[in-house]
């Protein structure tokens, strides 16, 4: 299984190393995404073991986190792979992207770069991304990395007490390329 994958746009996924800590800090520095992660990362040691993590999650075959990287190496986001569930063939998209990537279009390039990786080379069939129903950015990447609109799942996630809805995409490895532009 590869774990390096190169997309049209340029960027590279590629799996995650210690040495990304400093970036992956300084991403869940954002108030955006701080309460992106079950633990929050707001040192070097926290950012060391979510790394830890995402490595142990690729080596028990449950997940796949990629970082998304740009000319030069430098980190601009994630795109995950995961739980996924062998017996159905399934698995769930997140990303995520630095503040200054943002609008760039790279969560959409590395959500269609990670589809097809995980339909070729894990031999999954169906793959979902959700996002919170008052986030159009969100809904904008799924839509351009090929995720259809399935539904809506009512009050799904939690975030400061608040309730959210959410909004459902999948993608089947049927399902025709979209479109890179």
């Amino acid at each position: 299984m590869r774990d390096r994958v190169a997309t049209s746009s340029g960027l590279v996924l590629r799996r995650w190393k210690v040495e990304d800590a400093g970036a992956v800090m300084t991403a869940f520095a954002d108030p955006l995404m701080r309460g992106q992660s079950i633990e929050p990362v707001d040192s070097v040691q926290a950012a060391e073991r979510w790394l830890v993590a995402r490595d142990e999650q690729w080596a028990a075959d449950s997940s796949y986190s990629f970082a998304v990287v740009g000319g030069g190496g430098l980190v601009l986001g994630q795109v995950c792979v995961g739980p996924v569930d062998r017996r159905h063939a399934t698995g769930w998209v997140s990303h995520w992207t630095t503040a200054a990537a943002r609008g760039q279009g790279v969560a959409s390039g590395a959500c269609r770069a990670v589809a097809r990786w995980a339909f070729d080379d894990v031999g999954l069939f169906r793959l979902e991304l959700g996002h919170r129903v008052n986030n159009p950015a969100s809904c904008g990447v799924a839509c351009a990395a090929g995720f259809a609109v399935e539904g809506q799942q009512r009050q799904k996630l939690e975030y400061d007490g608040v309730r959210f809805d959410v909004e459902l995409h999948a993608r089947l490895a049927t399902d025709a390329e979209p479109d890179s532009s």
